[in-house]
């Protein structure tokens, strides 16, 4: 059907709704009829808008706007969020575009973003027949099958926002004719092949989001050419190769993140200063990156996070890290990186988080380093430290609070040092290191303190009383040490004004003896508990008590000095994942049901006197 007759069509129905005569509420008969070809390709509205659409006088309906002198339609409004001056609604549409809305040759705006119910493909002829159309949002919804050809013949279209759908198939080469094109948002798609050279042709673009597809390939060069570009995401896909060197010509760039592909090679900085220098966020972490951290890395005075995690970087951090005057967050761990830390970065007074473990980072620490009084976590684990003994000036840091130090060859006690740090310790890691001694009782004056981890060390004695005021504690862990006595202490913490908040237990590979008969029911959270590896006897049986542990998705007893049946309340447990009771004293039948019988029967062996599913049936 051409379009004269489509206008035939139209007046036709201009007719049957009224009449002829044309009032300045009624809008063109080509539009109306393309509106009434657009609600009928809708099954449901469940906003109640389209119900409304009735009569000829459609530049009066909900969501569309008409231009006054012409009245024809400029905008059609009907995005899925409605917010009002007292309620914001989620909405939805369940049906499919019609390819009628090509004949608001008019429209300047449609918004039918976020109706997660509208489906099928985008019309194929949508960029042949909208010349004015400024901005698309077709975002959130449950789009199927490709971008087509014909967008990337908009004469005037400065956003599209087509994320968060399942289109598929390549990123069309037409898009790099969209001159005008401010935003480009692709992400959160299933868009594969390569990121097209046209797209270098969109040189008044400022955001450019395609992450979460399955892209491949090379990031092409021409993004370069894209002067105007203060924000690049290309994470969470399949690109490959090195990061290009034109990446150095978005001086206006403030955000770019390329983590998560495969990308290698060394990294490309500015080779002088005033390049890239609106760079404010540089993500490029989980790649295949290596070589040496580039010493002009210095030049991106405006850096303020910088975040090169679990790639292949290796030598001596530059000491050009220390002229990043902005930097808030610096991010290194996962890499090859050697040599000392450089005395510099004492120079980055507005770093909050310092993130340098699993490298190979040598002693002794800087004391430049107490001169961050804004840092509040530093994380130096595993790293070939050999610290011996944790600096006393780590103490005057007035604002760390997350201290990360597993695996750094700290000898001797604990410091007690950290019971009068300026800021309330709120993490502290210090597992996987030589410490000897027992717990001091002071580390339960620590009333902000979430994580423990004393792991992996020779400390001997019991869990100190002073435990139960660990208000706060939601994440302990204390295995792998020589540890005696109850474990009742954990599991008396007093409760705070909200309830206990301790979601993770790990006492295993000790030699404690007594206290499982305290574990109450106030502590409903605990999600993960592991007891197993001790000499647990629990007054001769498995306690009933542990049935009421109701959040618990992993529990672990094996090889302790069980004995009894399994309590039947376990069945109660309904959300454990992982059980292990093996190699204990254990007798009698499994309880028969859900979610025991789901276990295999590693879960259970080592006890001879235990039958029943998963095991063999028992004997009469």
């Amino acid at each position: 059907m051409d379009h004269h007759l489509l206008q035939v069509v139209a007046l036709l129905t201009l007719i049957a709704f009224g009449g002829t005569s044309w009032s300045i509420e009624a809008c063109s008969p080509i539009d109306l009829e393309a509106l009434m070809s657009f609600k009928n390709g809708i099954q449901k509205d469940t906003s109640g808008r389209l119900a409304k659409w009735i009569g000829a006088s459609c530049c009066k309906w909900e969501g569309i706007v008409c231009e006054n002198a012409t009245f024809r339609v400029i905008q059609i409004n009907l995005p899925g969020l409605i917010s009002t001056d007292t309620d914001l609604s989620q909405t939805q549409m369940i049906g499919r575009i019609s390819p009628s809305i090509t004949l608001l040759s008019s429209l300047e705006i449609i918004d039918l973003g976020g109706l997660v119910g509208l489906s099928g493909a985008i019309p194929d002829t949508i960029g042949l027949h909208l010349p004015k159309l400024q901005k698309l949002y077709l975002y959130g919804n449950n789009l199927t099958g490709p971008i087509p050809e014909s967008i990337g013949k908009f004469p005037n279209l400065q956003e599209l926002a087509l994320q968060e759908n399942k289109l598929w198939g390549s990123i069309p080469m037409s898009l790099g004719s969209l001159q005008g094109l401010k935003r480009l948002l692709l992400y959160s798609n299933k868009l594969s092949g390569i990121i097209p050279d046209s797209l270098g042709n969109l040189i008044n673009l400022t955001e450019l989001d395609a992450h979460d597809n399955a892209l491949v390939g090379n990031i092409p060069n021409s993004v370069g050419e894209m002067k105007a570009l203060t924000k690049l995401d290309l994470s969470n896909n399949f690109l490959s190769g090195k990061m290009p060197s034109s990446l150095t010509n978005l001086t206006a760039i403030s955000v770019l993140y390329l983590n998560t592909n495969s990308l290698e090679g060394t990294i490309a900085f500015p080779s002088r200063s005033g390049e890239m220098s609106s760079l404010g966020f540089l993500r490029l972490h989980n790649n295949l990156l290596g070589g040496n951290i580039p010493s002009n890395i210095g030049y991106l005075v405006s850096l303020q996070r910088l975040s090169l995690s679990n790639n292949k970087l290796e030598g001596a951090l530059p000491s050009s890290l220390g002229n990043l005057v902005s930097l808030t967050e610096l991010y290194l761990s996962g890499n090859f990186l050697s040599d000392q830390i450089p005395k510099s970065l004492g120079q980055l007074s507005r770093l909050i988080m310092l993130n340098i473990s699993r490298n190979l980072i040598e002693g002794p620490l800087p004391q430049e380093i107490s001169s961050l009084q804004n840092l509040q976590t530093l994380d130096l684990s595993f790293n070939h430290l050999q610290l011996s003994a944790i600096p006393k000036w780590m103490a005057n840091m007035s604002s760390l609070s997350n201290v990360y130090l597993a695996g750094c060859g700290i000898q001797g006690q604990i410091p007690d040092f950290f019971q009068t740090t300026n800021s309330p310790i709120q993490e502290l890691d210090l597992s996987v290191n030589i410490l000897s001694g027992s717990i001091p009782s002071w580390i339960g004056s620590l009333s902000q303190l979430y994580l423990l981890n004393l792991s992996g060390n020779s400390l001997y004695s019991d869990i100190p009383d002073s435990f139960r005021n660990l208000q706060d504690l939601g994440v302990l862990d204390l295995h792998s040490n020589r540890l005696t006595g109850s474990i009742a202490p954990v599991f008396e913490i007093e409760q705070g004004i909200f309830g206990g908040s301790l979601k993770f237990v790990d006492l295993s590979e000790n030699s404690f003896s007594s206290g499982i008969e305290e574990i109450g029911g106030g502590q409903l959270s605990i999600q993960f508990l592991n007891l197993s590896h001790n000499h647990l006897e629990g007054r001769l049986h498995i306690p009933e008590v542990l049935a009421n542990l109701t959040s618990l998705k992993i529990l672990k007893l094996q090889e302790n000095l069980f004995t009894g049946k399994i309590p039947n309340g376990f069945l109660k447990l309904l959300k454990l994942k992982e059980l292990n009771v093996s190699n204990n004293h254990l007798e009698g039948e499994i309880p028969e049901g859900k979610p025991l019988v789901d276990f295999p029967e590693s879960s259970y062996s080592g006890n001879k006197g235990l039958c029943g599913k998963p095991l063999g049936p028992c004997k009469l």
